[in-house]
């Protein structure tokens, strides 16, 4: 090996190991379920989505829709959510399938995973349905953040345009963490689809996808609570020599 080539690898070494800015924002971003009042300025909300929309897109398509609120009228979307969740729940039901009816293994172990260590942070018992029936009513006031997302997509698209979707979220909340913010993505909203559709004017042709909670953290930093897998159980890796 020459000493050109071993520079070269000794460069490529130290920039894997130095942390790079955007892996800050990666890792550090969480699911925020505990938001600080503090008002967030209009233009800083447009200034995410204004990033957010240079997400992958086939065809250059688009296929996102976001309705913003705020003020008097997130307080009374959350009322009306709230009044619904624990009143009337079994008469809600999302346009689309979040999870297979029948969830193979690995999956259907993460999910269970997910259920007792979220509810055991929180000190719910597993049998506590009144206490479980409150935390996810907390999804409905958007957590105490002070902007509310409601995200839609024209149900007229394939999946592909899904996965534009998606994208498009998560460049929603890492363009919030660049600016201090954090967020929670929360399919939970596509339940109450048709409330959501008759206050916010929403088209019939849109499919309520999810909400995205928006605001400060009323904690600085988070120890990340959900395991993720190594990248030996999710990556192969072909051509590369030993």
């Amino acid at each position: 090996m020459s000493a050109l080539d071993a520079a070269v690898i000794g460069a490529q070494e130290e920039c894997s190991a130095a942390r790079h800015p955007t892996d800050e924002l990666l890792a550090g971003r969480f699911a925020c379920r505990e938001f600080s009042d503090a008002p967030v300025r209009r233009s800083i909300i447009e200034e995410i989505l204004r990033v957010a929309r240079f997400a992958p897109s086939g065809a250059n398509i688009q296929p996102w829709h976001v309705y913003v609120l705020t003020g008097a009228t997130k307080d009374s979307v959350s009322a009306a959510l709230v009044e619904a969740h624990e009143m009337s729940p079994e008469e809600h039901v999302s346009e689309y399938k979040y999870y297979a009816s029948d969830l193979p293994e690995p999956y259907l172990k993460r999910r269970h995973e997910f259920g007792r260590l979220f509810y055991d942070s929180l000190g719910i018992a597993r049998a506590d349905s009144e206490a479980r029936s409150r935390q996810t009513a907390k999804n409905y006031t958007f957590f105490g953040a002070p902007v509310g997302f409601i995200v839609t997509i024209d149900r007229r698209l394939e999946v592909g345009s899904w996965l534009d979707l998606g994208m498009f979220v998560q460049n929603v909340m890492l363009a919030a963490a660049g600016r201090g913010l954090q967020s929670c993505p929360q399919e939970t909203f596509s339940k109450y689809h048709r409330i959501l559709r008759t206050m916010l004017a929403i088209p019939a042709e849109q499919i309520v996808v999810c909400g995205i909670s928006i605001g400060k953290a009323n904690v600085e930093s988070q120890e990340r609570l959900m395991p993720r897998a190594d990248i030996d159980e999710f990556a192969t890796f072909l051509g590369f020599g030993s």
